[in-house]
């Protein structure tokens, strides 16, 4: 299926409009003047009758909706999905059983705690949420960028909503997790002890939307034709591996560019450089459910890799933006109960809850059961019930019947049976007597915490560290700071120790755990690495080598590097053999923070002022051990600096040589062992 037969593109074009011709009104009346409202002479008094003006202004005080409690600030784009092959022995789900089907989806990122309007590059767990149109009904993969969560239970989500929003006698902070409340949250509820490692770790400050994974984090059931069903997690696997920020670099660019991360996604599909992920699944056979060290059904409980493998099946690719920001991406209604045949449930209680809760957060945020039939929200099957009326109702149902059974209307519409795709719930036996409590395999909250840890490179369990320090280091009570630590010990004392060092707690005496297992899948350090779409920030100054330049730039885009022209002005920096480069941000508005890479050219000028400017770049970079490259002038600012030979630092004459050098660095993302030195 190309793009031009999308069905969800098509379906959204009739709901599209450009806006061209007369000025109207809502009502279609032309207008004649948009500029004055209706007066009572030049100077008199506003008339009341003034119809345009009042439907104008009505409509824009209403403009706004209620955003969502949590993942607020978020961006989508839309795409399409396709299956390798058919997984018919597997499940019953059509879109994953005709590898020449093309399915269309929309997905949207997002954080979790800020409001609509907060940064983007905050320590946060990440939305990835994907909606697949098939043409037997939207399927909603409601996921995030780490595969477990902080509770085990839904009724205790709005007591963690609660803990990490803004404090409700200052209403600060935003968008952030270093408060009193949040971590008096995690020290008292300790089943968050294994989200609170990955919180920290560097997962919760990607680099890129396109450089995440996405988790579905609940185990659901696959089930086939047969009646079979396997226990699934969902994994996204992006094509480009999976990268983050360094702290002091998210801080600074939560001021310099608070949307970061949805530029970055805009430039990167105009571009035509598509965002690509692979579909995983891990399964495990019902016979196997209690055959591991850990309970399924505990979404605080990942399944290892190494113990039970990832089976890629298919790829995702986004290749088309929003066209209107509200119309799509703050009125997309995403809900785990939205699956299709062949994709069911398990008994994980947080999921069981977020069946309930999504559709109510979404009647509140729109005011109306109606919200499936906003353009967005439409699947691009037929859909036959008869739900009816409530505000904002589109659809127009004919006829007299809109109940079941009858007799007036031949029973339509009727029941679908399985064999026609009627959904039927997997036959899951289930006995017990009522009761409020957590089962035994739950109550583990330490061992997988303590598995993170030990997967860890050394450079990530720095960064932890110095997370978990940062975090607490901004709680005011020395008692929840206390409580944490504590808590630590039971994950590593080494790093309870040092976290408490840096605060002014008390180590732990005794604690720490006997796990030693480690899941390499778990350390980035391990992800793949890739130069594509990576971006350098190439300071130029007049005077500069030009077929050097012209050589080295050229032989980067080869590599899939994206090389942007930095100076003190904007307009044409000339070379000394008269090429000409046309700059692309100055110093104002531009910072090293916004860049993988820095490649420092220089020129022929003696400009006190400019190596200053270029030098805080360089500096910067270097600080955030991102690879830096230089030639002729350039290499002479490396060297000023102490920089060269330093990892990650590439200096040289011969173009082609520089280039390919300097390419693998930036392949590398960043350089730690400058950090370990």
């Amino acid at each position: 299926m190309s793009d031009e037969h999308n069905k969800k593109k098509e379906q959204l074009e009739k709901y599209s409009t450009t806006d061209e011709g007369k000025m109207t009104t809502n009502q279609g009346q032309k207008v004649s003047e948009d500029e004055f409202s209706l007066k009572a002479g030049e100077r008199g008094p506003t008339l009341m009758e003034d119809f345009h003006f009042r439907e104008k202004m009505t409509h824009f005080d209403h403009e706004r909706i209620p955003e969502r409690a949590v993942h607020a600030r978020g961006f989508s784009a839309h795409g399409e999905f396709q299956v390798y092959e058919s997984l018919e022995e597997l499940t019953d789900a059509e879109f994953l059983k005709d590898p020449s089907r093309k399915t269309p989806v929309f997905v949207r990122f997002s954080t979790v705690a800020g409001s609509k309007g907060s940064s983007e590059t905050v320590r946060d767990v990440r939305g990835f949420a994907t909606r697949f149109y098939t043409d037997e009904g939207n399927f909603d993969l409601v996921g995030n960028n780490i595969p477990v969560f902080f509770i085990q239970d839904a009724i205790k989500f709005p007591d963690l909503v609660h803990a990490v929003k803004p404090e409700p006698h200052t209403g600060i902070p935003q968008a952030a997790s270093a408060h009193d409340t949040f971590w008096d949250f995690i020290a008292n509820n300790q089943e968050s002890a294994h989200m609170a490692m990955w919180a920290m770790s560097d997962r919760a400050i990607p680099r890129s939307f396109r450089m995440m994974e996405g988790f579905g984090v609940h185990t659901f059931r696959l089930v086939n034709a047969k009646g079979e069903a396997n226990f699934v997690k969902f994994h996204w696997k992006p094509k480009l591996g999976v990268h983050s920020l360094v702290w002091d670099e998210a801080q600074k660019l939560s001021g310099k560019n608070a949307d970061f991360h949805r530029a970055d996604l805009l430039e990167a599909i105009n571009n035509g450089d598509y965002p690509e992920w692979e579909l995983g699944l891990q399964i495990i056979k019902e016979e196997d459910e209690f055959k591991f060290d850990f309970d399924v059904l505990d979404p605080t409980k990942l399944w290892p890799e190494e113990d039970v493998p990832v089976k890629i099946v298919g790829k995702m690719v986004l290749n088309r933006n929003v066209e209107n920001v509200f119309a799509e991406n703050e009125q997309v209604a995403y809900h785990p109960g939205n699956v299709v045949k062949g994709i069911d449930f398990s008994n994980d209680p947080l999921l069981q809850g977020r069946l309930f809760s999504y559709t109510d957060t979404q009647i509140n945020r729109f005011g109306s059961a109606n919200h499936h039939e906003l353009p967005i929200n439409k699947p691009v099957c037929p859909f036959h019930n008869n739900q009816r009326d409530g505000f904002m109702r589109q659809t127009i149902n004919k006829g007299q019947v809109s109940y079941h059974k009858n007799s007036l209307a031949g029973n339509q519409p009727e029941p679908a049976t399985e064999e026609e795709g009627g959904y039927v719930h997997y036959q899951e036996k289930v006995e017990g007597h009522k009761i409020r409590a957590r089962s035994e395999s739950f109550k583990d909250h330490f061992s997988q915490a303590t598995l993170f840890w030990n997967s860890m490179s050394d450079v990530e369990k720095e960064h932890i560290t110095n997370a978990f320090s940062f975090e607490l280091g901004k709680v005011e009570s020395k008692s929840v700071q206390q409580q944490v630590v504590n808590m630590l010990g039971n994950v590593n004392l080494d790093l309870a120790t040092s976290v408490a060092q840096n605060i002014g707690a008390e180590a732990p005496r005794e604690g720490g755990s006997d796990v030693t297992k480690a899941s390499p899948a778990l350390s980035q350090i391990n992800t793949k690495f890739e130069p594509d779409t990576r971006k350098v920030g190439v300071i130029v100054d007049d005077g500069f080598n030009g077929k050097e330049l012209i050589a080295v730039l050229d032989e980067l885009k080869e590599q899939g590097i994206m090389p942007e022209l930095i100076s003190d002005k904007l307009g044409v920096k000339k070379g000394n053999d008269g090429a000409e480069a046309e700059i692309d941000h100055t110093f104002l508005t531009s910072e090293s923070v916004l860049f993988d890479a820095i490649y420092a050219v220089g020129g022929d000028n003696e400009n006190k002022a400019f190596y200053q400017k270029a030098n805080y770049f360089i500096n910067e970079a270097f600080s955030h051990f991102k690879p830096i490259g230089g030639t002729h002038e350039g290499a002479k600012w490396l060297e000023n600096n102490n920089m060269r030979g330093s990892a990650g630092v590439v200096v040289g004459d011969n173009p082609e040589d520089f280039a390919k050098e300097f390419a693998n660095a930036v392949a590398k993302h960043r350089h730690w062992d400058r950090e370990l030195v």
